[in-house]
């Protein structure tokens, strides 16, 4: 039985990730913290664990979660979290991490759009958490970085055609639309109910920081520099993302070379689906399947996928990596 941590477990991605171990047959959860304001019974902090989960959340204590971990989910913003990093990982600990601290690999491109990188030895190290994508780095990590929900949807958008080199690499433009709860739980006016009620509106326009997260992961999949616009929505719902991504084709493709393209690609891969028409929030809402559909307009191909941001964009691929990492069935928890 993989005992496994919860640092952060106050927040959205923290009582997402509890809900998946409650239904985990080789995991449990051993220690759950937060900071001390917000240290209280679980139950008290998320009244839907009433009944379910006799735990308190504790404040952190390095040493203790050595010997009641084997595994710690650090669910901490970004720069908090290499703080701990090194520690958790010297006490044997293995981290997947939810920041962007390790994700990034060029420590200028990060310093740009976060802050100074301060666990650069670790970096090089870290694995980027996309399990259809880089399953084979996973299996032997002790430290993960968990992927950014847009990356997440955009990526295995147009994986497919990256790989196949049937796509202009410089030219890729991502419109993602995200519901409120990507952006956490602490209160802003900006995300205040009658700001965001019947309301959607772009933000982070030509700056957002996933941009240069999504150019590393289309880079590496196509094996030469790709260049994304990206550009984010927000609007009116609790949780999901919907990205819609237009690429030009380099060479002749039709809609039944595409499908069978991205079938090809995603066989074998149960939290990938390949649709024939458009995929709908909905139908991936507290889930960890992301849906995609390849199709042609106009001379570009337009590729939609939709996750849910809180499952398959963070705490459900943090479990599908871990069971990686333990050699585990990956759906377990998942499914």
């Amino acid at each position: 039985m993989i005992r496994v941590a919860i640092i952060g477990a106050s927040g959205y991605t923290g009582v997402e990730a509890i809900e998946i171990l409650l239904l985990h047959s080789a995991a449990e959860l051993t220690y759950l913290t937060a900071l001390p304001d917000e240290c209280a019974h679980v139950a008290d902090t998320f009244g839907q664990l009433r009944g379910r989960l006799d735990m308190m959340i504790e404040p952190l204590d390095l040493d203790v979660l050595s010997q009641k971990a084997d595994v710690a989910l650090c669910c901490l913003p970004h720069k908090v979290s290499m703080g701990f990093v090194p520690k958790l990982l010297d006490a044997g600990v293995k981290v997947i991490d939810f920041s962007a601290d390790y994700r990034i690999k060029d420590v200028d491109v990060y310093e740009k759009f976060y802050q100074e990188h301060t666990d650069q030895d670790n970096l090089a190290h870290a694995v980027y958490g996309l399990p259809e994508l880089f399953r084979d780095q996973i299996k032997d990590a002790r430290l993960i970085a968990n992927p950014g929900c847009f990356p997440t949807g955009a990526s295995l958008a147009i994986a497919p055609l990256l790989k196949a080199g049937l796509i202009d690499v410089s030219d890729i433009i991502v419109s993602s639309v995200t519901g409120a709860s990507g952006a956490g739980k602490n209160p802003s006016p900006v995300f205040h109910f009658p700001n965001m009620n019947e309301n959607v509106f772009a933000y982070g326009i030509g700056a957002h920081r996933h941009m240069p997260e999504i150019e590393q992961v289309t880079s590496e999949v196509a094996g030469k520099q790709t260049t994304v616009l990206f550009q984010p929505h927000v609007a009116s719902f609790d949780r999901g993302i919907l990205s819609s991504v237009y690429c030009k084709p380099t060479g002749k493709v039709t809609q039944e070379s595409l499908l069978e393209l991205y079938n090809d690609f995603y066989s074998g891969e149960t939290f990938v689906s390949v649709l024939t028409g458009t995929p709908k929030l909905k139908d991936v809402a507290r889930s960890n399947y992301c849906q995609v559909f390849p199709t042609l307009s106009k001379g570009r191909i337009v590729c939609f996928s939709v996750i849910d941001n809180l499952i398959k964009g963070a705490s459900g691929q943090a479990i599908q990596n871990m069971n990686i990492m333990f050699g585990l069935d990956e759906t377990l928890g998942l499914k």
